[in-house]
């Protein structure tokens, strides 16, 4: 660390890796030294940021440049390995969701960070929204007693102008499918309250997106929770025109509550034992992306928690197991969907 300040180089320049840029831009504490990315800088609109710029991660590394921290914005089906080229770079990472397409890439990641005494901080940015801090506060106190169901309903559009052809959006290869990459959020918001699933039952289907993906655009899940209650999770990316909702229901042994808007972004009901619902913080905005809309802006919390850790000051918000956590998750739900596909 130079200065006392955090170097982060980032890989991937997308809208995503845009966005990590400012945040670390943003920061006292940080310092941006390059962007790394396959496509011509002047495509990309990189050259605001003023920082050396390279065609590939392998170009970064050679370049000799000094930096801490390196910041995974690639398409999801190399996050896996640019995570291990930095890790063998002996540099820590920040991985976007998914930390990887399969449990095996995950563990395989977190062999190398031990390996190399590295960090590997997963991008789970929903943690931060002051509904979810809340609730999250709200099962960790018992307020609601034993857990009986939850329902998780993720309901999106994302159409022709998401899926632009010639790019790594709805390859099986490169995106893996809807659940990682638009919904991996709010599954790890379910096993970041609830913890782990078993009994996983589901129906699987492609409703409009027969030319622009691989992989299905909608989903019921249902299952069973393993410390105890059931719970199931809808999800498409059919909806017309724009985004309908990120909702979170909760019914207790002694109240219920609902998180919904369309990031799972607002209270929409609170009913529990003794209990006053608290005025919590406005939440942060949708990424907004133009024609599409995702998450919560929440990466300034992101960058400003690397830097925490590493400083020694607090730990991960979201650890390199939760990240492999959340991918298994997607995994088993996905065998189910290819076990169906070939009935």
């Amino acid at each position: 660390m130079s200065n006392g300040k955090v170097r982060f180089a980032v890989i991937g320049a997308g809208h995503i890796g845009k966005r990590h840029a400012e945040m670390v831009k943003r920061n006292e504490d940080a310092e941006l030294v390059a962007i790394a990315d396959i496509l011509p800088a002047e495509q990309l609109g990189v050259e605001v940021f003023g920082v050396p710029y390279f065609q590939s991660a392998e170009a970064l590394f050679a370049s000799g440049l000094e930096f801490d921290v390196v910041n995974i914005c690639s398409p999801n089906g190399l996050h896996a390995a640019h995570s291990i080229l930095a890790l063998e770079n002996r540099k820590h990472i920040v991985c976007e969701k998914p930390m990887g397409l399969s449990k095996a890439e995950c563990e395989n990641v977190i062999f190398k960070a031990l390996q190399m005494s590295k960090q590997v901080f997963c991008v789970m940015q929903n943690r931060y929204s002051p509904p979810s801090a809340w609730i999250k506060e709200l099962i960790e106190s018992k307020a609601l007693g034993e857990i009986f169901m939850v329902q998780v309903n993720c309901y999106w559009n994302r159409d022709e102008r998401y899926y632009k052809k010639g790019t790594w959006k709805g390859s099986q290869e490169l995106d893996g499918g809807t659940l990682f990459t638009q919904f991996s959020h709010f599954i790890d918001i379910m096993y970041w309250l609830f913890g782990d699933i078993d009994d996983i039952q589901g129906k699987f289907s492609d409703f409009n997106h027969g030319g622009l993906t691989d992989f299905e655009d909608s989903g019921l899940v249902t299952f069973r929770f393993v410390n105890g209650g059931m719970g199931c999770l809808n999800y498409s990316t059919s909806v017309w025109n724009q985004n309908l909702e990120s909702s979170l229901t909760i019914i207790g042994e002694k109240g219920s509550v609902k998180i919904g808007g369309q990031y799972m972004n607002e209270v929409e009901y609170c009913h529990v034992k003794d209990y006053t619902m608290p005025e919590l913080a406005p939440s942060s905005p949708a990424n907004d992306y133009g024609a599409y809309k995702g998450s919560a802006a929440n990466h300034h919390y992101i960058i400003q928690n690397v830097i925490d850790t590493l400083k020694g000051r607090t730990s991960a918000t979201t650890n390199a197991l939760e990240g492999l956590k959340v991918v298994e998750i997607i995994e088993r739900i996905y065998a189910l969907r290819n076990l169906n596909q070939l009935k």
